[in-house]
């Protein structure tokens, strides 16, 4: 190494590279990054449900569904349409 080195540059080199990561995920500007990543994630795999929920026929309209459900109506809807067309 560099005599020019601080001890804080040596003790950085001396931690594994998950010690590392694990240090440089800790700072502030890191962090507030990763929730605005994980916030926009969130959003659109929310709107692709409530989108997939806008194409299902179901009564009440205004019923609020649990995502599980949202995706078991998607598949015997499909699967109702297949056989619909089948049939013709």
């Amino acid at each position: 190494g560099n005599s020019q080195d601080t001890a804080d540059e040596k003790d950085y080199r001396k931690l594994t590279k998950a010690e590392r990561r694990k240090r440089r995920r800790a700072t502030p500007k890191y962090r507030n990054l990763h929730a605005t990543r994980e916030r926009i994630r969130v959003e659109s795999f929310n709107l692709a449900f409530a989108r997939l929920r806008s194409l299902l026929p179901t009564l009440p309209v205004e019923k609020k569904l649990s995502k599980i459900e949202i995706l078991r109506l998607s598949i015997s809807y499909i699967s109702f349409l297949n056989k619909l067309l089948s049939f013709e």
